[in-house]
């Protein structure tokens, strides 16, 4: 493995990383509504995003956004798919539902597979297939058996699968792209922060200085580990990127299960254990890709 191959693990590992023990911070700030705690997740990280950008030399790439009509009328879905995806992760962390968070992830690079199928014609291997039909296998037991949904944990993963598969129809860099979204979302959330945010830490001024780093530090929790991914891509094979994303939904399981003691009855052992098999034939079916991508160069 040469330098920037190890550059690359690295930045992967510290994302995924990040993204898995984020329920802690958010935990951190419960006492807020998770309206008011979204809202200062896109104000501060736009304003974070700008001077990353701006430091980057990169604004011309915002202005060419700007300037195409196509580009931003799917920058503002993405954005309103992402701003979901945000509100309810920090719900799910505040409302106990960790768990729910945890599978969502997991669910999401298979659900990744079904709509590459559906709407990229991507052609999917035999083990693909059998991934997949595992994963609707175990949420299909849970419905039909324990009467139960996970209805948050697809929410997630839906949201997200979807944001992405936009994102893959518009041909801007991440930061720039990120950057557009979190301003489409941004006047949204200055209006709830000033007319309808009531929690005791609405006002700054009223704050102590640790409240207010939390509230700030919603912005750089949101963009630390994007600016490390985008980093780790830019060093590693997506294929080989795609092993490290599991690193982030098993940290919340942990947080989830033996830190914050969500119950972790039987109907969910059935779910996360097809999700979980599900996930062995699917890095399986990647790990010989790889090898064959390998062999045939």
């Amino acid at each position: 493995m040469n330098d920037q191959a190890k550059q690359g693990v690295i930045y992967a590992m510290l994302a995924y990383t990040m993204w898995g023990i984020a329920p802690i911070f958010f935990k951190q700030l419960q006492f807020m509504p998770s309206l008011e705690i979204l809202a200062h997740r896109i104000i501060w990280s736009a304003l974070l995003l700008v001077v990353i950008i701006g430091l980057r030399n990169n604004l011309h790439k915002v202005k060419a956004i700007f300037a195409s009509r196509r580009q931003l009328s799917i920058l503002f879905i993405s954005a309103s798919l992402l701003g979901f995806n945000w509100w309810l992760f920090i719900w799910a962390i505040n409302n106990d539902h960790i768990l729910d968070a945890s599978l969502g992830y997991y669910i999401n690079p298979l659900l990744n597979i079904a709509l590459g199928m559906v709407f990229l014609k991507e052609r999917l291997s035999k083990l693909q297939y059998v991934a997949v039909a595992l994963a609707v296998t175990g949420v299909a037991i849970q419905l039909v058996t324990f009467g139960s949904f996970p209805y948050i944990a697809l929410s997630l993963a839906v949201s997200f699968a979807i944001y992405g598969l936009i994102r893959k129809t518009v041909s801007v860099d991440a930061m720039p792209g990120l950057l557009i979204e979190s301003l489409v979302m941004i006047v949204p959330a200055f209006v709830y922060w000033f007319v309808f945010a009531s929690s005791s830490a609405t006002n700054l001024l009223d704050n102590t200085w640790t409240i207010n780093a939390l509230i700030v530090g919603a912005g750089l929790v949101t963009t630390a580990p994007l600016l490390c991914f985008v980093e780790a891509a830019r060093r590693l094979n997506y294929s080989t990127l795609g092993f490290f994303q599991y690193i982030g939904p098993s940290l919340m399981f942990i947080l989830a299960v033996f830190v914050y003691g969500e119950e972790f009855g039987q109907d969910r052992w059935v779910t996360f254990g097809f999700i979980w098999a599900a996930l062995v034939v699917y890095s399986y079916a990647s790990y010989r890709n790889i090898q064959k991508s390998k062999t045939s160069v």
